[in-house]
């Protein structure tokens, strides 16, 4: 049963208020990243967006691809010191917690941050793999929040006739907004944050 409709027992009385879990019905204000933390029970890869929860459609397949492509490319190109990780939370702010598809850590908060999500300040790059539901969050929404908590690089994949083009993003610290560095179709070629070689054409194959 999804949250609207749980929600919808709720209010016509065909639940009882004991039976229904904390999530349900939020507080004055919304969620805060402590509410959202300590919540248990909520559906896979859910996100706190001002103070808001945001509930993830199933996963497609050229999606979990992507993922699984970034997610062991930057692992094994990342120098000592930094480590790759997929769909772990974000503590933002205090009514943030986003779930960036791909990021690169350091190697400290890998180890000895928290055990269930990471602090900003340990992200060097936060991913988003576009899906059609999540459009306004991961083109605008997700990284105007990435950029004002200081996580210097940001990239957005998206799906063209199942090809990923990937959209490239640097902090300005002036502005605290990400400016565009390039776009990239069938090689994605960079030194920053560190040397990274990927094909984009390798979506779908094993990586």
């Amino acid at each position: 049963m999804s949250a609207q409709s749980i929600e919808s027992c709720a209010e016509s009385g065909h639940m009882e208020p004991e039976a229904l879990p904390d999530w349900v019905i939020p507080p004055p204000g919304g969620f805060t990243a402590d509410d959202f933390l300590r919540m248990r029970g909520l559906p896979r890869h859910t996100e706190l967006i001002d103070g808001s929860l945001v509930f993830m459609s199933p996963q497609r397949r050229w999606h979990s691809r992507v993922i699984n492509l970034f997610w062991v490319q930057l692992d094994r190109q990342a120098p000592e010191g930094l480590r790759a990780e997929r769909e772990m939370a974000v503590r933002l702010a205090k009514r943030q917690v986003p779930e960036p598809d791909v990021m690169v850590v350091t190697a400290e908060a890998y180890d000895e941050g928290p055990a269930t999500y990471h602090l900003p300040e340990g992200l060097v790059l936060a991913v988003e793999v576009v899906s059609p539901d999540s459009e306004e969050r991961d083109r605008g929404t997700k990284p105007a929040k990435y950029a004002a908590a200081g996580i210097k690089h940001f990239w957005r994949v998206e799906e063209d006739e199942g090809r990923a083009v990937v959209y490239v993003y640097e902090l300005d610290p002036g502005t605290a907004s990400y400016v565009p560095t390039g776009i990239h179709h069938d090689r994605l070629k960079l030194t920053v944050p560190f040397d990274i070689d990927i094909d984009l054409n390798a979506v779908g194959s094993r990586p």
